[in-house]
């Protein structure tokens, strides 16, 4: 995800920081005792490099942190993260997951409050949204209600209440919300491309018709493969989207025993007769302010 540091007027990229270099065959556990890892932009976010990943930990081990999500209060004048965690490195997909909370006045000094209580455990992937009326919503995956994505109301982003199921149709991760072009739009990834829902409240969402977004290959330099997990940021009128593929320009092919490395690629989303679209391929106007 992207944010701006309102101290310095630099934009932040905050990822889950996989550890390619751990992969074996038949374990996913590369997937596993990530940190959170921050790249910083530079030429208006022509071009991004690596600053380095943040020390998040506040029990022993080696544990796991996952996509991150961050905002900024005006009002407190932090920055408040909510993240993904799983103790420890597992070699399956197991684990009880939570979301954590910490706070921030600089992006990257973290101060660990606890568990956010939108569950007791089994959800991953926060995003939140301040909505017009001041209400913080998170939407997050409810991984014990079939992968749906659920939500939750905060108004100091610390007590939440939890509202229901934002979707309905299908097993999902990664949920992102934003306001583009006078709607809300929430994607998320169902692993075979970006699935898009319309809506005028941010609470009732209808799925967009028609194709995925980022599910055919690419042909730029190393975005080749499925669009996924994305973040998308709203910025000076125009939406860009950031999404991770596991690239196969050399003949590598995703599978349990073939780890490719993972590769972040950034495209511009524009609305066209009323539905979200993407080309990847297109060269990218950007100018961050």
């Amino acid at each position: 995800m992207i944010i701006k540091n309102e101290q310095n007027g630099k934009f932040y990229m905050f990822y889950t920081q996989r550890r390619a270099s751990a992969a074996v065959p038949g374990s996913v556990s590369y997937c596993y005792g990530s940190d959170i890892g921050i790249a910083q932009a530079d030429c208006g976010g022509a071009y991004w490099y690596y600053r380095g990943a943040l020390k998040l930990d506040f029990e022993f081990g080696k544990n796991t942190f996952w996509a991150p999500e961050v905002i900024f209060d005006s009002a407190s004048g932090k920055y408040h993260m909510f993240v993904s965690y799983i103790r420890g490195v597992h070699s399956e997909w197991k684990g009880k997951s939570v979301i954590l909370h910490y706070t921030s006045l600089n992006l990257f000094d973290w101060d660990y409050l606890g568990k956010a209580d939108v569950s007791e455990y089994n959800v991953i992937d926060p995003c939140i949204l301040k909505l017009k009326n001041g209400i913080y919503r998170m939407w997050f995956k409810e991984e014990s209600d079939k992968a749906h994505t659920a939500y939750a109301d905060s108004e100091d982003l610390i007590k939440w209440k939890r509202k229901g199921l934002a979707t309905f149709d299908c097993p999902q991760e990664g949920p992102n919300v934003f306001e583009f072009g006078g709607n809300y739009w929430l994607v998320a990834d169902e692993w075979k491309g970006l699935s898009v829902y319309k809506s005028d409240d941010a609470e009732n969402f209808k799925r967009q018709a028609g194709k995925r977004l980022l599910k055919e290959n690419g042909s730029r330099y190393l975005d080749r493969g499925v669009g996924r997990h994305a973040d998308v940021f709203v910025n000076n009128a125009k939406a860009y989207i950031v999404y991770f593929v596991h690239y196969n320009d050399n003949g590598i092919i995703e599978s349990e025993d073939n780890h490719p490395p993972t590769v972040i690629q950034l495209a511009e989303l524009k609305i066209k007769n009323g539905l979200l679209t993407c080309s990847r391929n297109d060269d990218i106007d950007i100018n961050l302010i």
